[in-house]
């Protein structure tokens, strides 16, 4: 059995007045990452939408000293970017089924139930779409790898705003994770 995890695909992350935004480069994958969103769901598989959250003026978040205030809780900067939310939406009107997860950290597994939700469902293979991929997606496919996991990553459904650390990543995920890397469907090959 297999899982999506879509990992902070909102506003904040991808749209132009985004307060921490991958701008262009996470917009392109506005598309790709619907897609396969719609094909999981529609397929009956399980998809979470692991999403980071956090309190105003937090000063004792670890983020708080690296980066500007971002998916502050109840604000338009954490719903889900563009026609990802809008298929969310329709979603929920044609009662397809996901988990929405609330992420404090990095990682979709750090201080979550997501480990549980997979093991009771018997999954072992773990695919992920979202931004940032040297930062949100690969700290969540390190946790799935330590943790005995199959891993896709969909190359063409992952992206962010530093573009050498989002080449290092795809990298990284096949060379030492094991991970497979696909691009339109079709396994990469890193060297």
């Amino acid at each position: 059995m297999k899982a999506l995890v879509v990992i902070d695909y909102t506003n904040d992350f991808v749209a132009d007045d985004g307060r921490l935004t991958c701008g262009v480069r996470g917009q392109s994958i506005e598309t790709r990452i619907t897609q396969i969103t719609k094909e999981f769901m529609e397929n009956r598989d399980f998809v979470v939408f692991a999403v980071d959250v956090h309190d105003e003026n937090d000063l004792y978040h670890p983020e708080t000293k690296l980066f500007p205030p971002h998916n502050i809780r109840g604000t338009k900067g954490r719903k889900l970017y563009g026609q990802l939310g809008t298929f969310l939406e329709e979603a929920v009107q044609e009662d397809l089924s996901f988990e929405w997860m609330d992420k404090t950290r990095y990682s979709a597994f750090a201080g979550t139930d997501l480990e549980l939700k997979l093991r009771e469902r018997g999954i072992k293979e773990l695919h992920l779409v979202g931004v940032c991929t040297d930062i949100c997606v690969l700290h969540t496919a390190v946790d799935a790898y330590n943790k005995g996991f199959s891993i896709v990553v969909h190359g063409d459904a992952v992206e962010s705003f530093n573009p050498a650390g989002h080449e290092w990543a795809l990298g990284h995920f096949s060379g030492t994770l094991g991970a497979t890397v696909l691009l339109d469907g079709k396994s990469l090959e890193f060297k």
